[in-house]
């Protein structure tokens, strides 16, 4: 009787190798998201004015959630984000090594930028300038990422669990929903929208070192980038 060659056991993969080509080859998918979603700020209320003209536009404005403080600044680091985009996520913890190694020289900044076809991306922007406003942006803003998968690409609105999500950060829950109705807060969102579209962000996560934006390959190239611009 013939017998069926057995075929070898394929090679185990290296775990953290993986994990760092899924970050690059989601960043490498970012494509033109095209009109940014506006919906969840514009219901019931008047369409939003036509997007600034670039010359208008800022990287970086006064209200800008800095995330690193050096006592003496070498760069800025500006990052456009959205908290429902999985590129983001995959990018999080890279980003969160990065400001450990660089932030005493680059001062990294955030900013919201909601993509269409994220049911929540607004909703979630809305969160966490709400936390914001009690001084708890960082932690609302790495509770999003960690829970992305529970939330992610539902087509209801996750608003009541990212309330729970205040309610364990020990905000005050009315002043936590007086900010997210107020149209103060949504503007603000709508700023950093604007200002990403009039300087030509078209998907998430968009970098900008001191002014340029940056087109990025690999992790190396990253850190070789901002270990140019901190010294």
């Amino acid at each position: 009787m013939t017998q069926t060659p057995t075929k070898s056991a394929p090679a185990p993969r290296d775990p953290a190798k993986k994990a760092r080509l899924v970050i690059w080859i989601l960043l490498g998918a970012i494509v033109a998201a095209g009109v940014i979603w506006y919906a969840v700020f514009t219901a019931a209320k008047p369409a939003p004015a036509p997007p600034q003209p670039a010359a208008a536009a800022e990287l970086v404005r006064s209200d800008s959630h800095r995330v690193t403080s050096p006592v003496t600044e070498k760069a800025q680091l500006v990052e456009f984000l959205d908290f429902e985009c999985e590129s983001c996520r995959a990018a999080y913890p890279l980003v969160e090594e990065l400001k450990k190694e660089y932030g005493d020289r680059i001062t990294f900044v955030n900013r919201y930028f909601p993509l269409p076809g994220h049911r929540n991306s607004g909703t979630s922007a809305l969160a966490v300038e709400a936390a914001a406003q009690q001084g708890q942006y960082e932690q609302m803003y790495a509770k999003m990422f960690e829970t992305q998968p529970q939330w992610g690409e539902k087509q209801d609105s996750q608003a009541p669990l990212f309330r729970t999500f205040a309610q364990d950060l020990g905000l005050d829950l009315a002043k936590y929903d007086a900010a997210v109705a107020d149209e103060k807060t949504i503007d603000r969102i709508r700023k950093d929208v604007a200002d990403g579209r009039a300087l030509g962000v078209t998907g998430t996560p968009t970098f900008f070192l001191n002014g340029e934006k940056l087109v990025l390959s690999t992790e190396a190239d990253f850190r070789q980038k901002l270990t140019d611009a901190a010294k």
